[in-house]
């Protein structure tokens, strides 16, 4: 059976109400890390307002879609369910700012990493924004020649591909950045006996960017490839990879919060509980000194962590060479 754009639309449409459901509950635990379990002073304000706003983003094209599908099936069926509408493109644009959003969170976190480096995240900025122009030209363009095409026509395919394929571009790097900065820093604390308790920290802390980071690039580059090759197809991963450009970011605060990653185990002696934190303002532009909170906990017999100890704050990170540590913006 051949896969007709109005049936991968419909599919679609049922693949995003499942994953905006996940996303509100994502959302919601997010929220509780990062405000409710938190004294005012230590909330992060850019990261709660760009986690909300990611989250009005996503629910905003999930009710666009919706509508779409009440009004469509009621007025003409399946057939032409696909078409594009006015409303259809402004969903279309929320796809493309979604990602452009969650970029930023990510540029935003690579900059406090790197020690509040402007020049470090000139480049990605750019990729992304230039992503989001290519998508936008995209859409003005479908409108103006071919207003009811379900797909781009032809013609747009290699923009609307450059357009997709910058913000995985910008991923790929800010993702590499920041692993990056975390491997360089904590490099020495490895064959230091004293410090292995904070080089296990900062594995964690690479394991929760990498694997988060996973996500959004399988999406993107799934749909990419879909769309470089004008497949029905991509009607099912574009509406989904809006909702996923929320998640994965929400993910990264609520696993940094929670102290969650693939490597732990509860026949750990101890779990670090790692909060990522904004520079204090008082230090001076380019001084990269920051520190992890972190919470030490005992395992009982049954295997379950019990608190013994208030949060308190490692000392940083001292390399072979240098005396650099980072920070972890949740």
């Amino acid at each position: 059976m051949v896969l007709s754009n109005d049936l991968a639309a419909l599919i679609g449409f049922g693949a995003e109400a499942s994953l905006w459901g996940i996303y509100t509950v994502v959302f919601l635990v997010s929220l509780s890390v990062l405000v409710w379990r938190r004294r005012t002073r230590d909330i992060n304000w850019v990261i709660v307002s760009a986690n909300c706003f990611l989250y009005f983003l996503a629910t905003t094209h999930y009710a666009i879609e919706f509508n779409h599908f009440y009004t469509t099936l009621n007025a003409i069926g399946v057939d032409g369910f696909a078409n594009e509408t006015q409303q259809l493109a402004g969903a279309d644009l929320l796809i493309s700012l979604t990602d452009f959003v969650g970029d930023m969170v990510l540029i935003y976190r690579c900059w406090l990493v790197w020690g509040r480096n402007w020049y470090v995240c000139v480049l990605p900025f750019l990729a992304a924004l230039a992503g989001f122009a290519c998508v936008c030209g995209v859409i003005h363009l479908v409108v103006a020649v071919a207003p009811t095409a379900p797909v781009a026509p032809a013609a747009l395919v290699p923009l609307g591909t450059a357009g997709y394929a910058l913000p995985l571009c910008t991923n790929v790097m800010v993702t590499s950045l920041i692993v990056g900065r975390i491997w360089w820093t904590s490099r020495g604390a490895a064959q230091n006996a004293a410090l292995r308790s904070t080089a296990s920290t900062t594995r964690k802390a690479m394991n929760i960017v990498v694997e988060s980071g996973a996500l959004y690039l399988v999406a993107q580059l799934v749909l990419v490839v879909l769309f470089a090759l004008a497949h029905p197809a991509q009607a099912i991963v574009a509406v989904m990879a809006v909702q996923i450009y929320g998640i994965a970011p929400t993910l990264i605060i609520i696993r940094v919060g929670l102290g969650v990653t693939s490597d732990q185990t509860t026949k750990d002696s101890g779990m670090t509980h790692i909060s990522w934190t904004r520079p204090s303002q008082n230090r001076p532009f380019g001084q990269s000194t920051t520190f992890f909170n972190t919470v030490v906990t005992t395992v009982t017999q049954t295997d379950e962590p019990v608190p013994v100890g208030e949060a308190m704050q490692m000392k940083s990170i001292d390399s072979q060479t240098d005396k650099d540590s980072i920070s972890m913006p949740v």
